[in-house]
């Protein structure tokens, strides 16, 4: 039997519980260590993907976010649409592992993502050039095709660049400036970085999408998200994947602790 859902609210036009089941585990990317990288990549198959977003939706959780580029999770993803899924799907697009961007944005369109956004990393390289051209394009091309679209970014910053240019309909801001990894200068998660983060996204007037808000596992899950939901506007919300290899009952859990707080 299903628990209620989760409390939703109105995110760019899409009915999105305030909780996301983000995807970084599936993929591999613990933001720790390369031990740990792998032992995520081991135990999430496609098949316990799978397994990971029903739970979900039977513990509330009414939309996920994924990546566009690994194998793994593409194929999870083709299947659980396949297989009738009913949750949302928010993709995070990059065009590593296609031609360009164009083709990214359409194959996550094809595929049944109901709203994307761009990876952090094309986002900073994008504000480092001051290249508010090729972003337009982009979002172009999500709004022809009636997706909204957003930005993720690793710092401030780059998100109050984005704001100024009036382009995109959602911000995923990250509570740790992290992007230090993209750059090969290993990982970067200081306490010091979520006051900036919070004050981005109350200054920030667009949805906002808090990610990382348990520091990619270095914080207390029930400490984190009490303070993301203190802290976030009424209608954001918050992305947290989840490592079952830990705690196969870590959806469950989050899930009642986001529906404890809310409460």
């Amino acid at each position: 039997m299903k628990n209620d859902k989760l409390p939703c609210v109105d995110f760019c036009g899409l009915n999105v519980s305030r909780l996301i089941l983000g995807a970084n585990p599936f993929g591999g990317f613990s933001h720790q260590n390369p031990k740990r990288d792998a032992a995520m990549r081991e135990y999430y198959t496609v098949e316990r993907i799978l397994e990971t977003w029903e739970r979900a939706e039977a513990a509330g959780i009414n939309t996920m976010i994924t990546n566009n580029e690994t194998a793994t999770v593409v194929e999870s993803v083709r299947r659980y649409f396949s297989n009738g899924g009913s949750m949302q799907w928010i993709a995070q697009v990059n065009c590593r592992t296609n031609p360009d961007m164009r083709s990214a944005i359409d194959q996550a369109v094809q595929m049944g993502c109901k709203g994307m956004y761009v990876h952090g990393l094309l986002t900073d390289s994008l504000y480092e050039k001051q290249d508010e051209n090729t972003l337009k394009e982009w979002v172009n091309m999500a709004h022809d095709q009636g997706i909204p679209i957003g930005v993720a970014g690793h710092t401030p910053k780059v998100h109050y660049w984005v704001d100024s240019l009036e382009l995109v309909d959602f911000h995923a801001v990250c509570f740790f400036n992290c992007g230090s990894v993209h750059d090969d200068k290993g990982e970067r998660f200081q306490l010091t970085d979520l006051p900036p983060a919070v004050q981005c996204v109350q200054t920030i007037q667009k949805p906002c999408i808090g990610y990382k808000i348990m520091g990619a596992g270095r914080l207390d899950p029930k400490m984190a998200f009490e303070h993301a939901f203190e802290n976030i506007k009424p209608h954001d919300v918050v992305n947290v994947g989840m490592f079952r290899g830990d705690n196969d009952s870590m959806v469950e859990e989050n899930a009642a602790l986001v529906r404890e707080i809310l409460s």
